[in-house]
């Protein structure tokens, strides 16, 4: 599996409602651009070890942060680590914005 997923791959994922979606954008790029992939839960990635305890572990998991960079690369090493099968939103949120722009 990749690390990476398309928006359009993302997009046909969540429709058979078997992933979990993780925000993991930085509160300040957040604040900045409150949109958000509908049905995603926000989780501070600076406190990836606490709430990866409560992440259900029979599902895959996908994060996205703002732009698909460091943010999600680091979030995603950790829940890797922590045995997760996870993917990153490549392109993060702005990337999917622009997918919903296109369609």
């Amino acid at each position: 599996m990749s690390d990476q997923i398309s928006p359009i791959e993302l997009e046909a994922l969540l429709q058979s409602d078997s992933v979990t979606l993780l925000d993991v954008r930085r509160a300040n790029d957040r604040e900045s651009n409150p949109n958000a992939i509908q049905g995603a839960t926000w989780q501070a990635p600076e406190n990836v070890a606490a709430w990866a305890k409560a992440i259900p572990a029979d599902k895959p998991v996908v994060i996205y942060c703002a732009r698909g960079g460091s943010v999600s690369v680091s979030v995603h090493a950790a829940l890797q680590e922590e045995g997760f099968n996870v993917q990153f939103v490549e392109g993060g949120l702005a990337a999917w914005e622009e997918h919903l722009a296109k369609r």
